[in-house]
């Protein structure tokens, strides 16, 4: 399937960056109330995907953010739910604790979501661009090759420069590996802002968000922590039908495993995250 670019031009004002929802309703009331607070118009916040996923409220996720009017490219979750596939197309390694996790949320999420829902998810595109602050910003789920990859902190430039030189773009932002982090090299900046649907695995229930603004006409991103009602959150998720692992991560900020990170950022559990 050839790929969908949405051009959204030229943004102004306050832009408000975040990923994986996860089927987490409580921490996407918390940023939409944020977004407000901060009046950042719903046009202006920008989700890398994974709206479905690991919690207990897909449906209602998926029709509040419709309402709430914030933009979205299709994270790997989308896809899958999207064609009707049997598996979330999370990459997870073949009979990993998380892919057998997978086992149980995904066919939950698709049991949960209604035609409006999976009409809405099959209308958003597989990257988003824009200018700010005469830059050009590409959103990716994973990279612009692969909506699966996980990219971190560590991974190599050389993997990341293939992006810049594919898309033309000043700045990426992307998701899927569930850690924020910058990288900037070249001129060129790597932007995670994180997700907001799961903990980052630094040992607080506290989810990650990021925001763009501009400065003497040059922009600049910060790094946000969110607290949010995660003990309701978790409360939902206590069903035979859910992995408790993820559901005893939103309260302890812990992943069960780390199986997929890097020895790099495998170290860093439970140590918090400096940004």
């Amino acid at each position: 399937m050839d790929k969908t670019v949405v051009d959204l031009g030229n943004l102004n004002g306050k832009v408000l960056l975040f990923g994986g929802v996860y089927s987490n309703l409580q921490a996407l009331e918390a940023l939409k109330h944020i977004a407000e607070a901060k009046h950042i118009a719903p046009q202006n916040c920008l989700c890398t995907g994974d709206i479905v996923g690991y919690c207990a409220q897909p449906e209602e996720v998926v029709q509040l953010f419709k309402i709430w009017g914030a933009q979205s490219i299709l994270g790997n979750v989308e896809i899958q739910l999207r064609d009707g596939a049997e598996d979330c197309g999370c990459d997870f390694r073949k009979g990993s604790r998380c892919d057998g996790f997978s086992q149980m949320w995904f066919p939950y999420a698709q049991s949960k979501l209604s035609k409006s829902s999976l009409d809405f998810i099959a209308t958003l595109p597989d990257h988003i661009q824009f200018r700010f602050a005469d830059k050009k910003f590409v959103m990716v789920h994973g990279d612009y090759f692969n909506v699966s990859e996980f990219v971190y902190k560590s991974t190599e430039w050389s993997l990341k420069q293939k992006n810049f030189d594919a898309t033309g773009a000043d700045a990426i932002i992307a998701g899927h590996c569930g850690l924020p982090f910058n990288h900037s090299k070249n001129e060129n900046l790597w932007l995670n802002p994180g997700v907001i649907g799961m903990p980052a695995n630094d040992g607080s229930p506290h989810v990650w968000y990021a925001i763009l603004e501009e400065q003497d006409g040059q922009f600049e991103f910060t790094h946000h922590t969110m607290d949010y009602n995660y003990k309701l959150a978790n409360q939902h998720m206590q069903t035979d039908f859910l992995p408790q692992e993820y559901a005893r991560t939103l309260i302890t900020g812990i992943w069960d495993n780390t199986e997929i990170l890097p020895a790099y950022e495998s170290g860093l559990q439970g140590f918090g995250i400096q940004l």
